[in-house]
């Protein structure tokens, strides 16, 4: 066709290069997906996925995830004329991606239909979106994720999740109630701290009374506050009685620029289509959710949530990952045969397979397990042990089943034009986010210790597997072992950890 490129160059024919892979149902080619939608309570969704799916392999779309990428945010601290305005500009192709997501409900769905399969439709369309372009995912994610600890104070929950439920992407920056839709984020993380929230210098004063859903003003700093245009962010700040959860929105209630400084944005291995940034509050208004003191209780409870997708989105790098090297098995030929006719290459094809379509059912089941929660508390003790182990598990096999998916590309998969560095790149990130893996692992033994009843309903969820599967009961026998030796437990957390996330 007179459109495509010359194949007849000057020295030689261009010949045994695959195309681009566009135009496809990521959903339709997944049956792994497909049948864990449907095993675990979501067939209702089958036809909302295939377009989504649809939509997710279109050219538009993948076009979306490369420019979204090669043009990352840029921070605009003022105006033209010397006013500040902490603004992020992003690149067309995020809107358009993070049109898509709203335009599918993915924050809004499970808590505007809380019908069986309801989280788990949202864990698939996390696992099909960021299969496009993971960056703009993090602000849907947290958005979703707010809306059981908004209704640990229901005077905020009743302005705010009525505006997350409108599920419409409007990407200007004005006061909530003059938008058609909101996104939210979070900020806990600071310099001195990381991951040990309780060492949070950020402190938070009364405008009057104070107490669950009181004024205050706060002063500190965020080292690392993902999608700083998000609309409001739950915080941590310190009260008299100790740490608290605060709801900050970027607009105050009088319709002025609240005193949100976003410094700097951070320049990242991956991830770079999504805006991190580093914040100061500085008499920054704020309202209280939740009891006072007990904001790590109010907050965990949006973390929770976010870990569940920071689990199913490294399955989703995992199979596209694989797509990717099958679509050039298929197309590229050396030694006389098609890559895929290869037997060396069949076989580390069918490997990295396997680990996806296990990743993808564990997911899967995971994301059940919030479904069931609502009414079932044995449900809710299997969630919060489960999806620990899943986020911890998941992650650590990312970053290498996609290099050697990247691996069978060749010097193709390292070139900036390929999808994989961008992959790669990204493989990394969920363990991070949402505890690192020793912080995973410590959290699995504090569930344990805690509620030694969220154990059990993990060994209930085994015990058919353990019946019929010697290495499953070998896997919980040595969990067991482990956890009979208190000297030692703590020192040999990643091994418990992973004996029961292989098991489950």
């Amino acid at each position: 066709m007179a459109h495509r490129p010359l194949v007849d160059l000057p020295t030689h024919r261009v010949t045994n290069q695959p195309s681009t892979l566009v135009d496809y149902d990521v959903m339709a080619g997944d049956a792994a997906l497909r049948e864990a939608v449907a095993r675990e309570g979501a067939d209702w969704a089958e036809e909302l996925l295939h377009r989504l799916g649809h939509a997710v392999g279109s050219r538009k779309y993948v076009e979306a995830g490369f420019l979204a990428n090669e043009h990352p945010p840029t921070l605009r601290t003022f105006d033209r004329f010397g006013q500040r305005i902490d603004e992020v500009d992003f690149h067309p192709a995020y809107h358009q991606l993070m049109g898509l997501a709203m335009e599918y409900r993915l924050p809004a769905l499970p808590w505007a239909e809380p019908r069986a399969g309801a989280h788990v439709t949202h864990a698939a369309m996390v696992y099909l979106l960021s299969q496009a372009e993971p960056g703009m995912l993090c602000p849907q994610v947290m958005t979703y994720a707010a809306v059981p600890a908004l209704r640990h104070q229901p005077d905020v929950a009743e302005q705010w999740v009525p505006r997350i439920l409108e599920g419409r992407y409007d990407s200007r920056c004005l006061p909530a109630d003059q938008k058609k839709g909101v996104t939210l984020g979070m900020a806990m993380t600071e310099k001195q701290g990381g991951s040990d929230v309780r060492a949070n210098t950020t402190r938070a004063t009364a405008l009057g009374k104070g107490g669950p859903g009181g004024e205050y003003h706060l002063r500190g700093h965020k080292w690392f506050c993902s999608a700083p245009m998000s609309d409001a962010f739950l915080t941590l700040a310190h009260t008299d009685e100790g740490l608290s959860c605060f709801l900050v929105p970027r607009w105050r209630p009088d319709g002025t620029r609240n005193r949100f400084f976003i410094q700097r944005l951070k320049n990242k291995l991956g991830n770079r289509a999504n805006a991190s940034s580093e914040i100061e509050y500085d008499d920054t208004w704020a309202v209280m959710v939740g009891h006072e003191g007990r904001g790590v209780r109010t907050i965990i409870e949006m973390v929770h949530h976010t870990r569940l997708d920071a689990a199913v989105a490294p399955a989703a790098l995992m199979r596209q990952a694989l797509t990717q090297a099958i679509h050039h098995a298929r197309h590229r030929a050396a030694f006389g045969k098609r890559l895929r006719d290869q037997p060396l290459m069949k076989a580390v094809l069918a490997d990295l397979a396997l680990e996806v379509e296990a990743s993808v059912a564990l997911a899967m089941r995971v994301a059940r397990s919030f479904d069931e929660s609502e009414h079932d508390p044995n449900a809710a003790r299997l969630s919060r042990l489960a999806t620990a182990l899943t986020k911890y598990w998941i992650n650590k096999r990312a970053p290498g089943h996609v290099y050697e998916a990247l691996e069978c590309l060749g010097g193709a998969g390292y070139v900036e034009e390929s999808m994989m560095p961008r992959l790669y790149r990204e493989a990394p990130l969920n363990s991070i986010w949402e505890g690192s893996g020793n912080v995973i692992c410590l959290d699995v033994l504090r569930a344990i210790r805690r509620d030694p009843e969220c154990l059990q309903a993990l060994l209930d969820e085994l015990a058919p597997a353990c019946r019929d599967e010697p290495r499953v009961a070998d896997l919980v026998a040595d969990a067991g072992a482990l956890l009979s030796n208190p000297d030692q437990v703590e020192l040999r957390a990643r091994q418990l950890t992973q004996n029961l996330a292989l098991a489950l």
